[in-house]
């Protein structure tokens, strides 16, 4: 008899990376391992349709619409690959790494491909580094 078992919010990413197609599931993976690595305070969870990753640690309480916990959330329409920060303009990035100027204050990352994924490896670590510095705790 099949379990209704709910998937714990790592196995719902994990699925959501494996019905993506082969080559983009692979950059997503990458991401997702660079992101995870950078913090053991981080989790993942699918948010919005897409993987996203939140600080878990203690926070003083406030507005759930503020999206502080809200690190990064992927955005992967038709083929793209956006890597959104609600908060991104908090962090004060001198890499050039965040793009956009949006009045809601979130920032992007925009990966083209694995070699591109790669060269900015360090710089995401730097910036997710900087923003959990940020949190309220």
């Amino acid at each position: 008899m099949a379990s209704s078992k709910k998937l714990s919010d790592q196995e719902q990413v994990t699925a959501h990376i494996s019905n993506l197609d082969q080559e983009l599931g692979k950059i997503v993976e990458t991401i997702r391992q660079i992101i995870l690595d950078t913090d053991k305070e981080i989790g993942e969870r699918i948010k919005w349709n897409n993987p996203s990753f939140y600080y878990t640690g203690e926070m003083k309480p406030f507005d759930p619409k503020e999206y502080k916990r809200e690190i990064a959330v992927f955005n992967l329409f038709k083929g793209r690959i956006l890597l959104v920060f609600p908060s991104g303009a908090k962090v004060n990035d001198t890499s050039g790494l965040l793009e956009g100027d949006y009045k809601d204050g979130r920032r992007l990352i925009t990966f083209k491909d694995m070699k591109d994924v790669r060269s900015k490896e360090k710089a995401i670590q730097k910036v997710i580094k900087k923003w959990l510095k940020l949190i309220d705790k």
